[in-house]
């Protein structure tokens, strides 16, 4: 067997573990949160009164204008020197948060918009409120327009991970960086990484596929009662 070859079986396991462990988590943790971050920031921009808006507006205008890694750095090395230290993980869940937040904001307050002003003015003349309009009518409506982009955050969101370890968290592509220190072959080992990076957004791709079928099938039985 190649050198080569016996090297990338020997690290496939520790590589695909610190993914299972530390990337997959990272990812899911930050992306619900973001979301629901990204929510607030939309409701608050479309509905809020203005000095809320233009909080909302200064955040996602400071956040899509710098670069991520920036921002993680400021977080994990830079909040030490005002007096707050946080450990890596922490730092790198608000950072991705923070970010996600930002992004998803614009998304959801897209298909919140794109949903016709009809169908408030129906809501309201059968009785419903804001809360139940938006929960009942909106929201179903809106959720369906933002799958497509969310889902392709969400698998940006899998190789984004790997900047968590310039702030030393030790997830996939910071192990493979350990074992190709230690072993002299950084080809192998970055090219081993990116496969499983590509094996994660491919299956997280064929769910997407589905869902979105499924969301297109739904809507077409609905539209047809």
């Amino acid at each position: 067997m190649p050198a080569w070859l016996q090297l990338m079986l020997d690290s496939f396991w520790p590589l695909l573990k610190a993914g299972l462990v530390f990337t997959v988590p990272l990812t899911l943790i930050t992306f619900v949160l973001g979301i629901a971050l990204g929510f607030i920031t939309a409701l608050t921009r479309l509905y809020a009164p203005w000095p809320l808006v233009l909080i909302a507006r200064f955040y996602v205008w400071l956040i899509r204008g710098t670069p991520l890694l920036v921002q993680l750095f400021l977080i994990f090395y830079g909040l030490p020197s005002a007096g707050i230290t946080l450990d890596a993980f922490t730092a790198a869940v608000i950072g991705f948060t923070l970010n996600v937040g930002a992004y998803s904001s614009e998304i959801i307050r897209a298909t919140l918009a794109a949903v016709p002003r009809g169908q408030w003015e129906a809501a309201y003349s059968i009785g419903m409120g804001w809360t139940q309009a938006m929960r009942r009518v909106v929201l179903p409506q809106a959720g369906r327009i933002a799958v497509p982009p969310l889902s392709n955050t969400f698998i940006s969101l899998v190789k984004d991970t790997s900047l968590a370890a310039a702030v030393t968290v030790p997830e996939l592509f910071q192990s493979a960086q350990r074992i190709a220190a230690a072993t002299y072959e950084p080809l192998i080992l970055y090219v081993e990484a990116a496969l499983i990076y590509l094996l994660f957004s491919s299956v997280l791709s064929a769910l997407q596929t589905r869902l979105e079928a499924r969301l297109g099938s739904s809507s077409s039985t609905g539209e047809r009662a």
